[in-house]
């Protein structure tokens, strides 16, 4: 038995249904998010990038946004070893805690079954950071298949920079949902100090995520200047 309570079964779901409802709100939205106006100027940059006959500058950056997705995939890693140790140490990790003024001590079930929740939400960032950094790949890829500005055919150059923004917009996207899923484990570590410390974190993580997507000095910086090209 895991000795989960109905406490922890409902924190449970009430951290499942704020992820899976902040997914779909800001996935959905066609808005004034951050990532849906930061979608836009990857469209912007890639039509810039198909004038330009030079592309250095383009090629730095997508060596800059696959050095920092390929960073997070190995940080995933990194992240999954130390909750596999947990795991393997749940005796002296459960001696640790009973010493703590908190009275939370869970049984061995219940805590080998938030560890391994845990490690799957670190899985499923890794798998996310690492298909995007194969995505940023293939917009690399459809970069230098742009044809130069010199090119007689503007609207094939055209379309292959499109063809190329839209997969650098998909790269970003499942870079976000690992990053999401990063975010979601700090609300998720607050179950280890019980059900109410679960449900305040998420709470906390949700309130936070939001913020940075409609009222952070970010989130400012793009959109308190209208532009119709991009908007």
């Amino acid at each position: 038995m895991t000795g989960l309570s109905t406490l922890d079964a409902v924190a449970l779901m009430v951290f499942g249904l704020a992820w899976a409802t902040y997914h779909f709100a800001i996935e959905r939205d066609g808005g004034k998010s951050l990532n849906h106006v930061m979608n836009g100027y990857r469209v912007r940059w890639m039509l810039e990038m198909a004038e330009r006959d030079q592309r250095m500058v383009d090629s730095s950056i997508m060596s800059t946004l696959q050095n920092g997705t390929a960073f997070f995939a190995s940080t995933s890693l990194l992240a999954m070893g130390g909750t596999i140790t947990i795991l393997r140490s749940t005796d002296d990790v459960q001696r640790i805690f009973s010493d703590l003024p908190l009275g939370l001590v869970a049984s061995r079930g219940l805590w080998e079954m938030k560890v391994i929740g845990l490690l799957l939400i670190f899985g499923y960032a890794f798998f996310k950071f690492s298909w995007s950094y194969r995505l940023f790949n293939y917009a690399a890829v459809l970069i230098g298949a742009t044809p130069p500005k010199s090119a007689p055919d503007a609207q094939a150059r055209r379309a292959t920079a499109l063809r190329a923004a839209q997969m650098n917009i998909v790269a970003g996207k499942h870079f976000t949902r690992g990053q999401r899923a990063f975010f979601f484990a700090l609300a998720y570590m607050g179950w280890f100090l019980g059900p109410y410390f679960f449900m305040a974190t998420t709470g906390a993580v949700l309130v936070v995520m939001w913020l940075r997507q409609y009222a952070s000095d970010a989130s400012r910086a793009v959109t308190d200047i209208e532009d119709p090209d991009i908007a």
